[in-house]
């Protein structure tokens, strides 16, 4: 969602953060950030399929990640339109991007992706791991460095940073 980068000003420039919002913000986006660093070090991107990690639980946590940390930026906003703009952009990108990858998924890994696609939902997480013949590696902080996941939280802590300048500054 490289074009988010685009709403950023217009974002910053209506919103209207307060501390409790900016509290709230950040208790929603946190898990987020927690949920795709454990994606991120958990996926060895078209070596493998991701099945093991939080990818035994969910299909897409980077994407559940994602729309928590988004959603919780949105929040801190301040304007209670925020929140519902931001799920349906990011409803409609995302669709269309797990449409794709799961296509491909399917192509680079065949049975197995369809496997293991029937026995695990898309983002709410199933209460038992699944478990394949050849599960993929869990966490690692070299795959997490490697897949350079440290860019989200740093994107998430300018977002909080840029609108609590905006909080104090300018109200």
């Amino acid at each position: 969602m490289r074009w988010a980068w685009l709403l950023a000003l217009p974002f910053l420039f209506l919103s209207r953060p307060t501390s409790p919002l900016l509290l709230a913000g950040i208790f929603i986006s946190l898990p987020g950030l927690l949920l795709r660093a454990a994606a991120a070090g958990s996926i060895l991107k078209d070596e493998r399929l991701a099945d093991g990690g939080v990818y035994a639980r969910m299909r897409h946590p980077l994407y559940v990640g994602s729309f928590l940390l988004g959603l919780g930026l949105s929040v801190a906003g301040g304007r209670w339109w925020f929140p519902l703009a931001f799920s349906a952009l990011f409803g409609w990108t995302y669709s269309l991007t797990i449409r794709a990858e799961e296509t491909h998924l399917e192509l680079r890994f065949g049975e197995a992706f369809q496997r293991y696609r029937n026995a695990v939902p898309a983002f709410f997480p199933r209460p038992r791991l699944y478990r394949s013949d050849d599960p993929s590696p869990g966490f690692r902080i070299s795959v997490y460095l490697r897949n350079r996941e440290w860019e989200a939280a740093l994107g998430a802590g300018l977002g909080y940073a840029a609108l609590f300048g905006r909080m104090v500054l300018w109200e």
